[in-house]
């Protein structure tokens, strides 16, 4: 008899794409199409199609590691978890609770993000908690909040873009990152849609654009003041739009005429005519979006970048309008409901902000606990991690490898080794887990249920398919078992769903309100879009929310219901060419490969495909260094030096190389960022720093 395939979503990034999971009679799982799922029709790039091979027992962990004499050795669970509560109760009786640090990640389930964002506030008591997701969006988080009063990747679902007239995408490399989704701008273009893509490299998806722009790195936010200068000095404001639906607009306006095109074009490198173009293709159809990623986000100034992009939707009327708007395209698999429930260093489920009164009272009347117990925000995540060793002594980390993916690599790796104590939970024995003292192996994927939120804010329903193996645990039953022996006996529970119906009452009310979500309508629908309210008048009725596909379309989330022009001004990078370092470096990822690597480094296919880093440098530079194809070239910052093979290509500026992030070791390319940190968001300045190259001797 056939056995029925379970219905899922892939454990990598925010597309969180359907597909379904059937047993082999071998053991294991594959994975097959799921075409009746929207977004990727069951489509799948290589990442998801061979996910199953990191469940294997031949790469993944599958019993505790304790360090006994400089080396991790196996233990029993008893042992493991009584060492990590034993050295939490000393550090934080020695030390006070803020000794105690937590690191979560941005591909943690729902269930998971909230139940740490608890654990590390009721039972440590410490407000030191933050995570990768840091890394991925906060800089648009924290521009769509100043404009529009919420932040949610996608106000939009994905369906919409090839409904529109004009994309603008601005540093995202999207056929390499997400590849299932190129196909709704590929339609874009096939219904006499205009995409214009903003990149510095010529990538895959520059490729498939009708206008690349090439700026000088760090200078995304002239760009888009340089185009705003055009809206206005062409007589292009939508004028009704913005008397009615904004306020700021003078502001604003004074701070982009400032910015006129020949002084853009001398910032970067984009010329005039580029620009009018621009400006024409976005203003001409009837809607438009502008959607951005890390390349303008991950830098020191990302929130202002985010926001003079907005402030070209505003002022042209492209947002809260049906097919327009400006949306963020999130990274990682759950990096928007990562950051909603509680393991931010300044948020508590549902998106609340922990130093509002109100959210405190409201959460703790949820979790049982006097509001003036709980911590206030502690520190963000590279300051936490740069904390390390000396007012954190201890951490305890989730589902994130910072030894390879956090800026100033190496001093973060320094700072990992100076701890008092580290313990990790992970699949994988990652670079950072091996740095451990103690290891504990959890599941992951199809070897547990729980929700994630995609990047069009789509609550989704992960279900367990598989069980793990003999030894493995999830993480629910780890901070369960921490908890009871830190003295929190209840709280915690371990069923996925039990934890979810707590979230919904955590986060109701809101501004990421999940209340009228459950388990049962995420396995009968394609997921539920929040905010999804439970509906108030029901009492044994289920809720009957629709939930909310598009966000804007009356009025946005400002106490007036108008949205905000946020007045900015181009700025230098934090680290500029010079003499000395006179090349420009940013960072990036490739097809094959998926954030840290510490899961797809371990899968034969991808790494044949992909199996090493590399610079990549133009012809002119190549020549000026004496390197050719393949050659090692050695790129040197202020932080450190890498060195990786020459791929030598004519799509790259001259000015500047380009390092995927995804090794460890020599080729680590965030040896070498800098971790300026932008004043609101508190993002590292991945995307653009100062190098040398030199050649390498064989």
């Amino acid at each position: 008899m056939e056995t029925a395939s379970t219905p899922t979503h892939c454990p990598y990034c925010a597309l969180q794409c359907g597909m379904a999971l059937s047993p082999l009679p071998t053991g294991g799982v594959e994975v097959i199409e799921r075409t009746g799922f929207p977004v990727n029709r069951g489509a799948l790039c290589g990442k998801g199609r061979t996910a199953p091979e990191v469940l294997s027992s031949r790469v993944r962990l599958t019993t505790p590691l304790v360090r006994s004499g400089g080396e991790l050795v196996p233990a029993g669970w008893d042992e493991a978890l009584d060492r990590i509560a034993g050295e939490l109760g000393r550090i934080r009786t020695e030390h006070g609770p803020d000794a105690l640090g937590v690191f979560g990640g941005g591909g943690l389930t729902n269930e998971k993000a909230y139940t740490l964002g608890k654990f590390a506030r009721v039972v440590l008591g410490t407000s030191q908690i933050d995570y990768n997701g840091r890394f991925c969006m906060s800089s648009a988080a924290a521009g769509g909040i100043k404009a529009f009063g919420l932040d949610r990747g996608l106000p939009f679902p994905l369906e919409d873009i090839p409904k529109t007239g004009c994309v603008i995408l601005v540093g995202s490399n999207l056929a390499e990152t997400m590849p299932p989704a190129l196909r709704f701008f590929r339609e874009l273009r096939e219904n006499g849609g205009t995409l214009i893509v903003v990149d510095p490299r010529r990538t895959r998806t520059a490729e498939q654009a009708d206008l690349h722009l090439a700026p000088r790195p760090g200078t995304d936010l002239a760009l888009a003041l340089g185009l705003l200068h055009l809206v206005v000095a062409e007589g292009r404001v939508d004028e009704g739009y913005v008397r009615e639906r904004t306020a700021g607009w003078e502001d604003a306006r004074a701070a982009a005429m400032a910015h006129w095109p020949e002084y853009v074009e001398r910032i970067t490198g984009v010329s005039v005519p580029q620009l009018r173009e621009t400006v024409r293709l976005f203003c001409e159809p009837e809607a438009a979006m502008v959607l951005t990623a890390r390349g303008p986000e991950q830098q020191a100034k990302g929130t202002d970048t985010v926001g003079a992009w907005i402030n070209l939707c505003l002022a042209t009327g492209r947002a809260g309008r049906p097919l327009s708007g400006y949306g963020c395209l999130t990274g990682q698999g759950n990096g928007q409901g990562g950051r909603e429930h509680g393991q931010k260093a300044d948020q508590l489920p549902g998106y609340r902000k922990l130093d509002d009164p109100a959210a405190r009272r409201h959460v703790a009347g949820v979790w049982g606990v006097d509001p003036d117990s709980l911590p206030g925000p502690g520190r963000s995540a590279y300051e936490l991690l740069d904390a390390l060793g000396r007012d954190v002594r201890s951490l305890l980390l989730m589902g994130s490898n910072p030894v390879v993916s956090a800026p100033r690599a190496a001093h973060v790796e320094e700072r990992l080794r100076s701890l008092d104590f580290l313990a990790v939970c992970d699949v994988v024995l990652s670079e950072t887990a091996a740095l451990a003292d103690v290891v504990l192996p959890v599941t992951q994927w199809a070897e547990e249920t729980g929700t994630t939120t995609s990047l069009e804010g789509r609550v989704l329903l992960r279900r367990q398919a598989i069980s793990p193996p003999q030894g493995v645990r999830t993480d629910l039953e780890v901070m369960h078992e921490l908890a009871a022996r830190l003295g929190v006996e209840k709280g915690f529970p371990t069923d996925p769903e039990e934890v979810f119906e707590e979230l919904r009452r955590a986060s109701a009310g809101g501004p990421a309100d999940y209340s009228g979500i459950t388990y049962r309508r995420l396995a009968e629908e394609d997921g539920v879009f929040w905010p999804c309210p439970a509906d108030a008048d029901a009492t044994d009725a289920p809720p009957v929310h629709p939930g909310t596909p598009r966000l804007f379309l009356d009025r946005f989330a400002t106490p007036d219901g108008r949205a905000r022009f946020v007045p900015v001004s181009h700025r230098a990078a934090a680290e500029e060419p010079d003499a000395e370092y006179p090349v420009l470096l940013t960072t990036g990822r490739v097809l094959a490969q998926y954030q840290s690597g510490a899961q797809t480094r371990r899968v034969d296919e991808l790494n044949a495909a992909a199996p090493g880093p590399f610079v990549e440098l133009h012809p002119r530079l190549a020549a000026r260094l004496g390197a050719a194809e393949g050659d090692p070239v050695a790129v040197v910052s202020r932080r450190g030096r890498a060195v990786a093979p020459a791929r030598i290509t004519a799509g790259i500026r001259p000015d500047t190389v380009f390092m995927p992030f995804h090794w460890p070791g020599e080729g680590r390319a965030n040896t070498l960022t800098n971790p300026a940190l932008d004043p609101t968001s508190r993002m590292p300045e991945f995307k653009v720093c100062a190098v040398r190259l030199e050649a390498v001797t064989p």
